[in-house]
């Protein structure tokens, strides 16, 4: 087989972040930073890849199954979901290069999108049909069933299809993909390392109590259902972060379902009506979830006095990642944020999982 080259983006949430643990629905989109990876099938049943970025490698034989030796072990459980799923396996091996420039363990998707690569990397190598939807369902049971990680699936889905997408998960999973006239938005890496176990111990877990304490009074109780005008009946059963939990995912879901009105035509895209919406988001994440950071908010403030229409912390929290979306005055937001101590990159809207000709 000849060479192979597979690319890959990352990915930032645009609404609904920490809700689809909770079954409520997503909008992500992909950006314009992508991890690559290319290589070849050789003739050893071997696996040979080097990773330039972090100076490191990884080899390992094939086996009936591929015994894991740490945790994420990525590589081998591509290899094992694809046997065990669909009944592909490898007797030749492969020989790959991984390069990206996607911002890493800032909750910009770069360990999703290597998963995608990788799973279509593999099915391109084993002539499987290449379908973005069932790649990014097989990444998601190699990156989070495989190790039971408490994460959901929107990464490898928004990396796999790429574009906009709308992603449900409750009762079965449901994508719609748009193509919205976006302008640009400015990534923020605040360098700070996330807290995600730290950060789903109080927002995951913390809103799950608050569903069990809420339907031990009212059992018919749905959060994709409850209106946010009834919220004050259910005040009495919480403590006051529960209902701020509690207040501010209603809200996070209404503010979603307006911006999917937008995003299909229903409404008129309108780049300020964008913009607030992201606000209006982070306003819940900062004060109620509390999964941003000092450093992350003021990066937002500064990027909105230079002129961004709107912005958000992006990913699990409690570090890593915020992005302003900034059609225009790009180049003030990213001097912005880099004056408060962050590393910007201008980014765009992109395609998703692809082979690079």
């Amino acid at each position: 087989m000849k060479d192979l080259h597979i690319s890959t983006p990352g990915r930032i949430c645009l609404f609904g972040e920490h809700q689809d643990y909770l079954g409520l629905p997503v909008i992500a989109a992909a950006i314009s930073r992508r991890i690559h990876i290319e290589g070849r099938v050789i003739n050893t049943p071997s696996i040979h890849i080097q990773l330039p970025d972090i100076q490191s490698e990884e080899s390992f034989t094939l086996a009936e199954t591929v015994i894991y030796h740490k945790d994420r072990d990525y590589f081998k459980s591509v290899l094992n979901v694809l046997k065990r799923e669909k009944g592909i396996s490898f007797e030749k091996g492969i020989e790959a290069k991984v390069y990206g420039n996607i911002p890493i363990n800032s909750g910009t998707s770069s360990s999703s999108a290597l998963v995608v690569a990788w799973t279509h990397f593999l099915l391109k190598t084993a002539n499987h049909p290449i379908d973005p939807v069932e790649i990014g369902q097989l990444a998601y049971l190699a990156e989070v069933e495989e190790f039971g990680e408490p994460g959901g699936c929107m990464d490898e889905y928004a990396t796999s299809i790429g574009n906009i997408i709308y992603l449900e998960t409750k009762p079965n999973i449901l994508v719609e993909a748009y193509q919205a006239p976006l302008g640009k938005f400015v990534l923020g890496d605040s360098l700070e390392p996330k807290d995600t176990i730290g950060i789903l111990k109080h927002v995951k877990f913390g809103m799950l109590d608050a569903i069990n304490k809420i339907k031990q009074v009212y059992p018919d109780f749905q959060l994709n259902k409850a209106p946010i005008e009834s919220a004050e009946q259910y005040q009495s059963l919480l403590n006051p972060d529960e209902y701020a939990l509690f207040y501010s995912n209603l809200s996070d879901r209404d503010i979603l379902r307006t911006a999917k009105a937008m995003f299909e035509g229903k409404d008129t895209f309108n780049d300020v009506k964008l913009g607030q919406l992201l606000s209006a988001h982070q306003d819940n994440l900062r004060d109620a979830k509390r999964v941003s950071t000092p450093k992350i908010n003021r990066m937002i403030e500064a990027s909105l006095k230079a002129g961004a229409l709107g912005g958000k912390i992006n990913g699990s929290g409690g570090g890593g990642c915020m992005f302003a979306y900034a059609p225009t005055n790009t180049e003030a937001v990213v001097e912005a944020i880099e004056r408060e101590g962050g590393k910007a990159y201008i980014i765009e809207v992109a395609e998703g999982s692809k082979e690079e000709i």
